[in-house]
């Protein structure tokens, strides 16, 4: 099994609105935005092992730039100094 698969099965329980047969065919965006706000720590890791910082970094910082987004304040603001300060 690979990083990616392994990875969303172990967190699989923060896709609770994805039917199973679908969890594997998620893009990065969602991907991202489901550890950034709902994961651990360990996960953030794994997926930064899996993508990179700097596309994480990259799809964080496109996803809170709409109008709209699902990120709490506090995530939007710990992971914008996170990313400003180690993805230079």
């Amino acid at each position: 099994m690979d990083k990616r698969k392994k990875l969303i099965k172990d967190y699989s329980y923060l896709l609770w609105y994805v039917k199973e047969d679908a969890k594997e065919k998620i893009n990065d965006d969602i991907l991202v935005e489901m550890i950034l706000t709902n994961g651990d720590w360990q996960a953030f890791q794994r997926l930064v092992d899996l993508l990179g910082m700097k596309k994480v970094s990259e799809i964080f910082f496109k996803q809170i730039s709409r109008s709209r987004n699902n990120y709490r304040k506090q995530t939007r603001h710990f992971f914008t100094l996170y990313f400003n300060r180690h993805d230079s």
